[in-house]
Protein backbone atom coordinates (compact mmCIF):
# COMPACT_ATOMS: atom_id res chain seq x y z
CA UNK A 1 0.00 0.00 0.00
CA UNK A 2 1.63 3.50 -0.93
CA UNK A 3 1.18 6.09 1.03
CA UNK A 4 -0.03 8.53 -1.77
CA UNK A 5 -1.20 8.36 -5.39
CA UNK A 6 0.33 9.37 -8.53
CA UNK A 7 -2.39 10.77 -10.85
CA UNK A 8 -0.63 10.33 -14.15
CA UNK A 9 2.84 11.24 -15.93
CA UNK A 10 3.31 14.79 -15.45
CA UNK A 11 6.46 15.69 -17.91
CA UNK A 12 9.90 14.40 -18.47
CA UNK A 13 12.64 17.30 -19.27
CA UNK A 14 14.76 16.75 -21.61
CA UNK A 15 17.95 19.22 -22.99
CA UNK A 16 18.40 19.94 -26.90
CA UNK A 17 20.74 21.70 -29.08
CA UNK A 18 17.69 23.88 -30.57
CA UNK A 19 15.20 24.70 -28.71
CA UNK A 20 13.27 26.25 -31.88
CA UNK A 21 13.61 22.68 -34.05
CA UNK A 22 12.86 20.50 -31.00
CA UNK A 23 9.69 22.80 -30.46
CA UNK A 24 8.90 22.64 -34.15
CA UNK A 25 9.46 18.44 -34.12
CA UNK A 26 7.06 18.26 -30.84
CA UNK A 27 4.56 19.59 -32.37
CA UNK A 28 4.56 18.81 -35.82
CA UNK A 29 5.09 15.07 -35.31
CA UNK A 30 3.70 14.42 -32.35
CA UNK A 31 1.31 16.67 -31.83
CA UNK A 32 1.91 18.64 -28.93
CA UNK A 33 0.60 22.05 -27.92
CA UNK A 34 3.85 24.36 -27.14
CA UNK A 35 2.98 26.61 -23.67
CA UNK A 36 6.14 29.09 -22.43
CA UNK A 37 5.35 30.87 -19.68
CA UNK A 38 5.91 34.39 -18.87
CA UNK A 39 7.48 34.12 -15.04
CA UNK A 40 9.81 31.71 -15.88
CA UNK A 41 11.55 33.17 -19.17
CA UNK A 42 12.84 31.70 -22.38
CA UNK A 43 12.59 27.95 -20.93
CA UNK A 44 11.52 25.66 -20.25
CA UNK A 45 8.94 25.37 -22.57
CA UNK A 46 6.78 22.76 -22.30
CA UNK A 47 4.89 20.68 -24.79
CA UNK A 48 1.98 18.95 -23.75
CA UNK A 49 -0.63 17.28 -24.64
CA UNK A 50 -3.37 17.55 -21.87
CA UNK A 51 -1.27 17.52 -18.66
CA UNK A 52 1.08 15.20 -19.81
CA UNK A 53 4.31 15.71 -22.20
CA UNK A 54 7.83 17.11 -22.01
CA UNK A 55 9.53 20.35 -20.48
CA UNK A 56 12.73 21.29 -22.84
CA UNK A 57 15.83 23.08 -21.78
CA UNK A 58 18.50 24.10 -23.54
CA UNK A 59 21.79 22.38 -24.06
CA UNK A 60 24.65 23.25 -22.57
CA UNK A 61 26.44 22.26 -25.92
CA UNK A 62 30.42 22.88 -24.42
CA UNK A 63 29.57 19.97 -21.78
CA UNK A 64 31.89 17.02 -22.88
CA UNK A 65 29.49 15.05 -25.40
CA UNK A 66 27.44 11.63 -24.49
CA UNK A 67 27.68 8.12 -26.00
CA UNK A 68 24.10 8.15 -27.69
CA UNK A 69 24.33 4.39 -27.76
CA UNK A 70 25.47 3.63 -23.86
CA UNK A 71 23.29 2.36 -21.74
CA UNK A 72 24.73 4.19 -18.76
CA UNK A 73 22.51 6.13 -16.46
CA UNK A 74 20.60 8.13 -18.64
CA UNK A 75 16.75 8.70 -19.81
CA UNK A 76 16.49 6.16 -22.21
CA UNK A 77 13.05 6.64 -23.80
CA UNK A 78 9.88 8.88 -22.99
CA UNK A 79 6.50 7.30 -23.57
CA UNK A 80 2.91 8.85 -24.63
CA UNK A 81 0.39 6.16 -24.43
CA UNK A 82 -2.95 6.74 -26.87
CA UNK A 83 -5.89 4.65 -28.23
CA UNK A 84 -5.44 1.79 -30.50
CA UNK A 85 -7.31 3.65 -33.31
CA UNK A 86 -4.94 6.80 -32.49
CA UNK A 87 -2.16 4.44 -32.73
CA UNK A 88 -3.12 3.22 -36.17
CA UNK A 89 -3.89 7.19 -36.98
CA UNK A 90 -0.35 8.00 -35.89
CA UNK A 91 1.62 5.87 -37.92
CA UNK A 92 -0.50 6.80 -41.16
CA UNK A 93 0.24 10.37 -40.56
CA UNK A 94 4.31 9.47 -39.98
CA UNK A 95 3.98 7.25 -43.23
CA UNK A 96 2.52 10.80 -45.11
CA UNK A 97 4.92 13.14 -43.43
CA UNK A 98 8.04 10.65 -44.42
CA UNK A 99 8.87 10.19 -40.36
CA UNK A 100 10.61 6.94 -40.13
CA UNK A 101 9.57 4.82 -36.82
CA UNK A 102 9.91 1.67 -35.77
CA UNK A 103 7.02 -1.08 -34.82
CA UNK A 104 7.66 -3.35 -31.83
CA UNK A 105 5.33 -5.92 -30.45
CA UNK A 106 5.31 -6.06 -26.75
CA UNK A 107 2.72 -8.54 -26.71
CA UNK A 108 0.54 -6.57 -23.93
CA UNK A 109 1.58 -3.16 -26.22
CA UNK A 110 2.27 -2.36 -29.47
CA UNK A 111 4.43 0.67 -29.98
CA UNK A 112 6.38 2.53 -32.38
CA UNK A 113 9.73 4.40 -31.49
CA UNK A 114 10.50 7.90 -32.98
CA UNK A 115 13.37 10.11 -33.13
CA UNK A 116 13.59 13.95 -31.83
CA UNK A 117 16.08 16.07 -33.44
CA UNK A 118 18.31 15.40 -30.73
CA UNK A 119 17.94 11.84 -30.84
CA UNK A 120 15.80 11.42 -27.88
CA UNK A 121 13.83 7.94 -28.45
CA UNK A 122 10.33 9.03 -28.14
CA UNK A 123 7.31 5.82 -28.11
CA UNK A 124 3.83 6.00 -28.65
CA UNK A 125 2.40 2.69 -27.13
CA UNK A 126 -0.87 1.25 -26.99
CA UNK A 127 -2.56 -0.95 -25.07
CA UNK A 128 -3.92 -4.39 -27.10
CA UNK A 129 -4.94 -6.76 -24.66
CA UNK A 130 -8.08 -6.20 -22.12
CA UNK A 131 -7.49 -3.45 -19.76
CA UNK A 132 -9.38 -4.79 -16.70
CA UNK A 133 -7.28 -7.76 -16.93
CA UNK A 134 -4.04 -6.24 -17.33
CA UNK A 135 -3.77 -3.38 -14.40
Amino acid sequence: MSAFNINFLDHVAIRVKDMNASIEWYSKVIGLKKYQLEKWGEFPVFMLSGKAGIAIFPANLNDEKLNQLSKNVKIDHLAFNVSNKDFLKAQEYFNSISESFQFQDHHYFHSIYLKDPDNHTVELTTLVVDEENFY
